[in-house]
């Protein structure tokens, strides 16, 4: 079987030369559009990373600013509450409300302590310790002195006191 010749008939050249010429103009066509888009693309993608680098940056910016001004909170603290708590009260067989006097004594003696800045109690408690275990406690016609056990210094000022019986004299 042959393949016609169609190379000879002027109609079929126009028509193959159409098509080779449609062909040519469309992928030129082509190129030119997807360029275009790709250029867009390009564009666009600079642009989304040209925003993320800045909020990348502003980020930073800001969790520094955070991490400072959590520092300059942390000096600023005060202190809120005071907590004080006998630790040995069932060993000398004391009863609740003796406790809770003694306890409340303390709390009396350094309530001066409340809205002060947590620096500020930190350096004086020394001043702190002695104001608690110099004073006497008469219990059950036995005197006793307090010892500070703990002490924590935060927005609570928390002390465990241990107490210790005087020798009598």
């Amino acid at each position: 079987m042959r393949i016609p010749s169609y190379y000879r008939y002027p109609t079929w050249q126009r028509f193959f030369a159409g098509v080779a010429i449609g062909a040519i103009i469309s992928w030129v066509v082509f190129l030119h559009l997807f360029g275009v888009l790709q250029e867009k693309q390009v564009r666009q993608i600079t642009e989304l990373q040209d925003k993320i680098a800045d909020l990348e940056n502003e980020v930073r910016i800001w969790q520094e600013d955070y991490v400072k001004q959590n520092k300059m909170n942390k000096k600023k603290l005060m202190v809120q509450e005071i907590s004080v708590h006998l630790v040995n009260a069932e060993q000398y067989k004391l009863d609740s409300y003796t406790t809770f006097r003694i306890e409340e004594s303390v709390k009396e003696d350094i309530s001066h302590l409340k809205a002060k800045d947590i620096e500020t109690v930190y350096n004086s408690r020394e001043l702190l310790k002695r104001a608690i275990e110099n004073k006497t406690y008469t219990i059950n016609e036995q005197l006793y002195k307090l010892e500070i056990h703990q002490l924590f210094v935060f927005t609570t000022l928390s002390i465990e006191l241990k107490l210790k019986p005087l020798p009598s004299s």
